[in-house]
């Protein structure tokens, strides 16, 4: 499976930005045959999980750090799952990542959970 995540940019505090992760080569299987997460990882920090949505769409999970803030949805039908970030701070600037898994029963939070990864998308906010 092959992810591209895009929709990264440079934004003020408390701005907005939807990021995209459009999959292709799905390895002979639907993409709604995956569970998708997305993950960032800011300098000199670990890979941390920002939210999950499971295959159909029926299931999210969020990181406390950005519960209420952020919203993970996805379409099926072109096989692309979205992260929309309101209310920006500085602590959310990092690399996002995007990452599939096979679908199970709930949503997986460990980063080695996980069978694809995109390249990743720079997200700056700035105070």
């Amino acid at each position: 499976v092959q992810l591209q995540a895009s929709g990264g940019g440079l934004v003020q505090a408390g701005g907005s930005l939807r990021l995209s992760c459009t999959a292709s080569a799905t390895s002979g299987r639907t993409f709604s045959s995956y569970d998708m997460g997305w993950f960032r990882q800011a300098p000199g920090k670990e890979r941390e999980f920002v939210g999950g949505i499971m295959w159909s769409g029926g299931s999210t999970g969020y990181a406390d750090s950005v519960k209420g803030r952020f919203t993970i949805s996805r379409d099926n039908a072109k096989n692309t799952v979205y992260l929309q970030m309101n209310s920006l701070k500085p602590e959310d600037t990092a690399v996002y990542y995007c990452a599939a898994k096979f679908k199970s029963a709930v949503v997986a939070w460990d980063p080695l959970s996980y069978n694809y990864w995109g390249q990743g998308t720079e997200v700056t906010v700035s105070s």
